[in-house]
């Protein structure tokens, strides 16, 4: 529920209420496994050149989030950072590039940390790259 409010002020707004929250925030707009229903979910995000990574920490809950499910059953999706609408093609980092993007994370919001140490679950940082000429 908070994150349906968060998404239509984000949209509303164009960013300017709820685009930063600890850090900048996107809406990642994925489309259910299940339904098939597009699905809009606000993250904290770093910035990655050419894309940008987000992270599967839910809070630290023992479960992954429903958006990760959904990209991993369909990697395109749409972010909105601000106005501007990008499509893009997710993928999972590992080895040194998810340690460093972690150490960012950590360094942007401390409070990952505590996620960590609420569950066994290593969470899945994803790098999402824009499908270049498919801007919305």
């Amino acid at each position: 529920m908070l994150s349906r409010i968060h998404s239509a002020v984000y949209r509303a707004t164009r960013g300017l209420v709820g685009g930063r929250i600890k850090g900048p925030v996107l809406l990642l707009i994925t489309a259910g496994r299940k339904t098939g229903r597009s699905r809009t979910t606000p993250l904290l995000y770093l910035t990655k050149q050419p894309g940008w990574a987000v992270i599967a920490s839910y809070g630290g809950y023992p479960r992954h989030p429903q958006w990760w499910l959904n990209l991993k059953a369909n990697p395109m999706a749409v972010l909105q950072i601000k106005s501007a609408k990008i499509s893009v093609r997710a993928r999972e980092a590992s080895g040194d590039e998810r340690d460093q993007l972690w150490l960012e994370f950590v360094s942007m919001y401390p409070g990952y940390t505590e996620y960590e140490q609420r569950t066994n679950r290593r969470f899945p940082i994803v790098v999402l790259e824009p499908i270049l000429g498919e801007v919305h």
